[in-house]
Parts: C-alpha cells; sequence; structure tokens
C-alpha cells in the first residue's frame, strides 16, 4: 500500500514538472514570437552594452521627462492618456529603464546613480536637448531629487505625480520596502503570463472606459507578460532603501520651480501626517511652488491625465522660464 501511494506521488510530481516545463517552453517561445511582431514604438538606444527604448511625442516649448514608478511594466503604455493630452502643447519624452518596456535588461546594480546616468546617456544619444522638465511617478521622485541636485544646469522644473521623496520613510517613521528574490523568476518562467490568463485586470490601468484603447490594453497585457517582476525590477525594489540614504540631505533647488500632484484620499496618521502635510513641507524650500490635490488613484494619470495636462500647461507657461 505504501509503495503504490509512493508511486501515484512520484507520478503526480513527475506530471505537474512536465506540465511547468511544457509551460516555460511555451512562454519563452511566445515571447520570441511577440517580441518580433510587436516592435518598438521608439528608437532603441545603446547604453552600456544593452538597449534603452525611448519615446517622443510632441513638439513644444518644454521638453517633459516622464520618469515610470517602480513595477510599471509598460511605462509608454501607461502613461499613453497623458501623454497625448500633453503633446498637444510640449515635446514629451518616455526613457523606458532597463528592465521596463522595449528596453533590455542589465546586470548593473539599480542605484539612483546608474539610473539617473543610463536616462541621461539615452537622452544624448536620442539627440534630446534639454534643459527638460522632470515627470516623474512614484519612486522616480528619488531619481528626479538626485538629477536636479547633481545636474541642475540641465533640469528646469520638476513635476511629480504623487511621487516617493528621500525624506519620506522619516517623515512617516517607516521602512522601505524589500522585494523577495524569487519573485524574479516570475517573469522568465512565465507565471506572470498564468496570472494574466487567470485574471489580467490586476495588470491594467483602473481607468474609466475609453481612456485606453483596446490595442494598448493588449499591449499592456503582452509587454508584462516579458517584464513583470524580472530581475532588474526586484533589484530596484531592493535598493530604494540604499537610495533613499544617498539622497534623504537632498532638496529642491530653490530656485527650481515644482509642483506636485497628489490623490485627495491621504489619511493622517496619529500625528496628522498625510501625504498632504509631507508635500508642503518639501516644498517650503522651492520659492515657486504648488500642490495640486485631485481625486484618484496613486496612478492619478490613469483617470486625472486633461486635468494634470492643463494644470501643466498653466504651471509651465507661468512659471517656468526658456
Amino acid at each position: 500500500m505504501k509503495t503504490k501511494i509512493k508511486n501515484i506521488t512520484r507520478n503526480i510530481l513527475l506530471i505537474i514538472l512536465a506540465v511547468l516545463l511544457i509551460w516555460i517552453i511555451f512562454h519563452n517561445v511566445m515571447s520570441i514570437y511577440e517580441q518580433k511582431k510587436y516592435q518598438a514604438l521608439g528608437q532603441l538606444v545603446e547604453v552600456d552594452g544593452n538597449n534603452i527604448h525611448v519615446y517622443t511625442k510632441g513638439d513644444g516649448r518644454n521638453t517633459i521627462l516622464l520618469l515610470n514608478g517602480l513595477g510599471t511594466a509598460a511605462p509608454v503604455m501607461d502613461f499613453e492618456p497623458l501623454i497625448n493630452e500633453m503633446a498637444k502643447y510640449n515635446k514629451i519624452v518616455v526613457v523606458e529603464p532597463f528592465g521596463y518596456g522595449w528596453s533590455d535588461l542589465t546586470n548593473k546594480e539599480r542605484t539612483v546613480e546608474n539610473i539617473v546616468e543610463e536616462v541621461r546617456t539615452a537622452l544624448k544619444k536620442s539627440n534630446i536637448e534639454g534643459p527638460y522638465i522632470l515627470m516623474p511617478h512614484s519612486v522616480s521622485g528619488i531619481y528626479s531629487m538626485y538629477y536636479a541636485n547633481k545636474y541642475p544646469d540641465e533640469i528646469k522644473a520638476i513635476i511629480g505625480i504623487d511621487f516617493t521623496l528621500p525624506k519620506a520613510l522619516e517623515y512617516f517613521a517607516e521602512s522601505a520596502p524589500t522585494l523577495p528574490k524569487y519573485m524574479s523568476f516570475a517573469a522568465p518562467t512565465g507565471i506572470v503570463r498564468f496570472a494574466l490568463t487567470i485574471n489580467s485586470n490586476e495588470f491594467l490601468p483602473i481607468a474609466n472606459e475609453g481612456s485606453y484603447s483596446n490595442e494598448n490594453l493588449k499591449m499592456t497585457k503582452i509587454i508584462s507578460a516579458w517584464k513583470g517582476s524580472n530581475r532588474n525590477v526586484v533589484d530596484e525594489g531592493n535598493e530604494i532603501n540604499n537610495n533613499i540614504e544617498k539622497t534623504k540631505d537632498m532638496s529642491f533647488p530653490a530656485n527650481l520651480p515644482v509642483m506636485i500632484f497628489t490623490a485627495a484620499k491621504n489619511e493622517g496618521n496619529k500625528e496628522d501626517r498625510s501625504k498632504k502635510t509631507f508635500y508642503q513641507s518639501q516644498l517650503r524650500n522651492a520659492a515657486i511652488n504648488k500642490l495640486v490635490i485631485l481625486e484618484g488613484h496613486h496612478y492619478l494619470h490613469w483617470t486625472q491625465y486633461k486635468k494634470i495636462s492643463d494644470h501643466v500647461n498653466e504651471f509651465t507657461d507661468t512659471f517656468v522660464k526658456d
């Protein structure tokens, strides 16, 4: 009886392993096919031996550089409604970092120094001249703070979308999040693709119907299957604490115009500290500043892209000099 149970258990395990192997092979074959079929929308430029995807739209007097948050698998797709609105009056640029969108993976550490230098190199090789208006979302606020302090002549304003700033952890008495290393196997083994087949809504923007085209949502799912939770994303998440340590003593340059968008649903903690009060404290050093509170998700651009664009145009027309 025991021998029979062992044989059954062994056979079940072998079947499971065989199915997993078949799925991994299927996922990798599909990824190769999809990457050949769905070419990058912008241009691919070589940075440190690998390709970075740079997408541009519009031709206005301001060059606005959109920077994505951690784990946004397809930045160009994610920002598309906002890009389309702002490109009516500005030149919009998205540099997809290594590990995101149509960009390659890299073996370089996801330090704030490396990420900023990679973005700068990609811009230069794409012949996109500054000075730029940085428009970071979420964790990219840390990179923008470093960029503005390290290369102030290249930046003429910062406009943040519910972004992370280096002093946030200290202000809210929190610790930086970490990601388990095993998550880096989710992309190459096809786990993300499998999750997408079960519930793709978890990977798509929470937006009003029609904000994102069917083609956009299709590409978001496809790119998420390639890039979701890959090793660069996991490493970037685990580097947040170190990147904050390197930038926590930085503040916005006094002469730099700064505008911040944040979500209305920001309940204060027991010390009555909220994102609103935090951002207000961070803006004190900036002579020209504005805090805009909008209804919506942490990804405010999913639903508020028109209002964001209107505020950006008004702010830049009034305060940002050529």
